[in-house]
C-alpha cells in the first residue's frame, strides 16, 4: 500500500482518470468533489501524503482551500504538499497559486507522466 493522495476536483471524468493513473502507480487515492468537502475531510484525523487540487470549484475554491491549510485553519498539517491542477494557466493565475501556498502548479491539459513525476517529488509509492 502506497502513500495516500487526495484529489480535489469537481470534474468526475478527471477524478476517474487521476484515480486510475495514481492507483496504477501504487498510490492509494481518495477524492472530494469540491473544496468544501475537502476542507471537511481535512479537518478530521485524515492525513494524506499529498493533495492535488483544482482552483475553480463550487462551494469553496482551491485557492481558498490552500490558504486555509497553510493558515492552520484545518486539522491537517499546514505543510501538506499541494499540487494545483487547473485550466487557469495565465501568469497571474500561476502566481496567485504559488502565493496561496501551493508547492507546484500544473495546467490542464497536462501529460499524465509529468503529473506523476511531480507527485513523486512529494510522495513515495
Amino acid at each position: 500500500m502506497g502513500d495516500e493522495i487526495l484529489i480535489v476536483d469537481d470534474d468526475e471524468t478527471l477524478r476517474q482518470l487521476l484515480t486510475h493513473r495514481l492507483e496504477s502507480a501504487g498510490y492509494t487515492v481518495r477524492v472530494c468533489e469540491d473544496g468544501q468537502a475537502a476542507a471537511d475531510l481535512l479537518d478530521t484525523e485524515y492525513e494524506p501524503a499529498l493533495a492535488i487540487c483544482d482552483v475553480m470549484m463550487p462551494r469553496l475554491d482551491g485557492t481558498r482551500l490552500v490558504r486555509m491549510i497553510r493558515g492552520g485553519e484545518l486539522a491537517v498539517r499546514s505543510d501538506l504538499p499541494i499540487v494545483m491542477l487547473t485550466s487557469r494557466g495565465q501568469e497571474e493565475h500561476v502566481l496567485e497559486g504559488f502565493d496561496s501556498g501551493a508547492d507546484d502548479y500544473v495546467t490542464k491539459p497536462f501529460r499524465a507522466q509529468e503529473l506523476l513525476a511531480r507527485v513523486r517529488r512529494y510522495a513515495t509509492a
